[in-house]
């Protein structure tokens, strides 16, 4: 049975930190322990563990303040992704395992959400897709490394598409890149297409 902790971090980092209207709010964790059936309690221990994170900041006498993503932290949160994500793609040609064919389902299910309003699950696929990239190399500690930087990512990922017009074609273009080079087995293509593809989410985030 799921902790009443549980139920609060993660409704917290999937829901309410990746939500474009919270950033540069605090949290109401009285509404929040009332939306999750929970007492404030546990919606306290959660904050305390996303603090530890750095994904919210605990203010004395006022709660958890939700910072706007910040330029240095953009940066480095792409910069540690391209390392990741670069890398995987190369391991994965040379062991033979990129995963093209269930990238490429992710792919057209985010097709498919281009003109819908629902950018949490545009993001979340998004996720899916490069994660499953890194999960193909088939080391579990750069698995989990790449997971911990979800809530970031899923957090950047919806913000940069409230920021640019356009920017889920643009996405759904750069992954075909992407899949087309890894289905290709060119390893530079596949570099450069996930290079150009970092950069542009980088470059709306920065600019906004």
């Amino acid at each position: 049975m799921t902790s009443g902790r549980q139920l609060a971090y993660d409704h917290l980092k999937d829901t309410v930190l990746s939500d474009p209207a919270m950033q540069g709010s605090f949290v109401n964790e009285q509404s929040l322990a009332d939306a999750i059936g929970v007492s404030r309690t546990p919606i306290r221990e959660a904050l305390l563990l996303l603090a530890a994170e750095e994904l919210v900041q605990l203010v004395p006498k006022r709660g958890a303040y939700i910072a706007p993503v910040a330029g240095r932290e953009i940066r480095e949160l792409f910069e540690l992704r391209g390392m990741m994500e670069r890398y995987a793609a190369q391991r994965t040609l040379e062991l033979g395992t990129a995963p093209v064919q269930e990238m490429s389902g992710e792919l057209d299910r985010q097709r498919e959400l281009r003109a819908a309003e629902d950018a949490r699950a545009f993001i979340d696929l998004d996720h899916r897709f490069h994660a499953a990239l890194v999960r193909a190399v088939g080391n579990e500690m750069l698995t989990k490394n790449y997971d911990g930087l979800r809530a970031r990512q899923v957090r950047a990922g919806i913000v940069a598409l409230f920021s640019a017009r356009n920017r889920r074609e643009a996405v759904v273009d750069e992954h075909d890149a992407i899949l087309a080079a890894l289905a290709d087995g060119d390893t530079a293509a596949a570099h450069a297409a996930i290079t150009a593809h970092l950069d542009a989410t980088q470059h709306v985030l920065l600019a906004g």
